[in-house]
């Protein structure tokens, strides 16, 4: 026998609201029209005289034929792709349904999210339209939306960021993108000068004009020249004008759901760099650099590709900006830092000098480079494990390796240090990791 009422009650509870899905921006089906664009110039450039033949035979009509099929056939493709791609917010997680003929269903955890990054190609910013790429805990390969509307993908962007920090649903929609405040920009003159007195860019330019010179001589192969003149022209645009094309109007702003980054010339790009997320911060410092005392800050951040977070700046700007990413944390001047014994020396001559250690209450510090200068920085909050190795020729010296491997999957080490202190070092190092994470702040957005 049913108790009164308890149908009635039954009844009368409201049925779950289906989740509402999205369509992308309908100019989404022309982001790979260039595909086969780029297919076709890529054969007649690899083979020019079997693409002027194949040319030569197709009369007007086969070719008006030719495309009155394909392109018809390209469009009716890339608009079903288009109509069967949605997305949807529910209240626990992001779900992206794409495929025409094999369907995929990606179910993206919202507390699974690391970082979400507005990106902008060229054309997309002609086109007023962008894309999210969402950084996933467990997940090597970005998720990407392409293409929303700017306005649409910022709404969503600052949506699905306040669901991932626990507001309810029904008013996540309504928190809107967090105000930011402004703590960094790099002038574009200084990032140019940066790029002509780095290294590298000199290094990959002689070698883009030295070596298929050299080849020209001993063979007088026009295709071998070519074959290695471009690979190496590439590297060298990559590593000048490529990065200041990339790091152009490099801007850092201070907002409550992390650090974002504003950067790019053609391509503009809105990165976040995650509360709590930051594993390592490497301050770099190039021969060259250092009489203007300029710096340049990457990171190693868990779940998410960001790895650069002041291409260059005054040492003095650059640590005020590291102190906003490490709450607490103060970077250890060079005097602070331990030169290995002199007996290293024995191991690795001349460049010894340039490896140091500094061990403080919140970081391990470790610097190596004589020339290009690297300081490591791993909060001992951070520190998954630590370990210390000895070869054989350093057994001998007395010497050994620390380790300490973050939770981003790479190590900072310390190298050549007194064996006796290593030894030392290790269980320091493991008790202070230990309490470190107690006293940890949550990784949590908006905290």
């Amino acid at each position: 026998m049913t108790a009164p009422g308890v149908d009635d009650a039954v009844q009368e509870k409201p049925e779950k609201e289906p989740v509402a899905e999205r369509r992308l921006h309908p100019i989404t089906p022309l982001r790979r029209a260039w595909a086969p664009v780029a297919v076709v110039i890529g054969w007649a450039v690899h083979d020019p005289d079997q693409a002027q033949r194949q040319l030569t035979r197709l009369t007007t009509t086969t070719l008006l034929i030719a495309l009155a099929v394909v392109v018809p056939a390209a469009a009716l493709y890339g608009f079903l792709t288009w109509w069967f791609t949605h997305f949807a917010v529910t209240d626990t997680e992001l779900r992206i349904r794409t495929g025409l003929l094999f369907r995929r269903t990606a179910h993206i955890r919202l507390e699974r999210i690391q970082a979400i990054d507005v990106t902008q190609p060229l054309l997309a910013r002609v086109a007023g339209v962008a894309k999210l790429r969402l950084d996933v805990v467990g997940t090597d390969k970005k998720d990407e939306l392409a293409f929303l509307g700017e306005r649409e993908a910022r709404t969503l962007r600052a949506e699905l960021l306040a669901r991932a920090a626990g507001f309810a649903p029904e008013t996540a929609h309504e928190v809107g993108e967090a105000p930011a405040r402004e703590l960094l920009r790099t002038p574009p003159r200084d990032l140019a000068l940066s790029l002509v007195l780095t290294g590298a860019t000199w290094i990959s330019l002689v070698a883009a004009l030295v070596v298929p010179t050299l080849l020209w001589w001993a063979t007088h192969s026009l295709w071998t020249v070519l074959a290695t003149a471009v690979p190496l022209l590439g590297a060298a645009g990559a590593s000048s004008v490529g990065r200041f094309v990339t790091e152009y109007d490099w801007t850092v702003g201070e907002s409550p759901d992390g650090l974002r980054i504003d950067h790019g010339l053609l391509d503009r790009s809105h990165e976040t760099v995650p509360p709590g997320r930051v594993q390592t911060v490497r301050i770099v410092e190039p021969l060259l650099w250092r009489r203007r005392d300029w710096v340049r800050v990457e990171l190693d951040v868990a779940g998410s590709s960001n790895s650069v977070l002041v291409p260059v700046a005054p040492r003095e700007v650059a640590e005020a900006v590291v102190a906003r990413v490490l709450p607490g944390v103060v970077v250890p001047p060079l005097s602070a830092l331990s030169r290995p014994p002199r007996r290293a020396g024995w191991c690795v001559p001349l460049w010894w000098r340039g490896h140091g250690l500094a061990v403080t209450d919140a970081v391990f510090a470790s610097r190596q480079g004589l020339l290009r200068r690297s300081l490591a920085l791993v909060p001992h909050a951070k520190v998954q494990s630590v370990r210390v190795t000895q070869g054989p020729w350093e057994r001998l010296w007395r010497v050994a390796e620390v380790h300490v491997d973050t939770g981003a999957n790479k190590t900072v080490t310390a190298r050549l240090r007194d064996a006796q202190e290593a030894t030392e070092l290790l269980a320091a190092q493991a008790e202070r990791s230990r309490t470190g994470r107690k006293g940890a702040r949550p990784d949590r957005w908006m905290v």
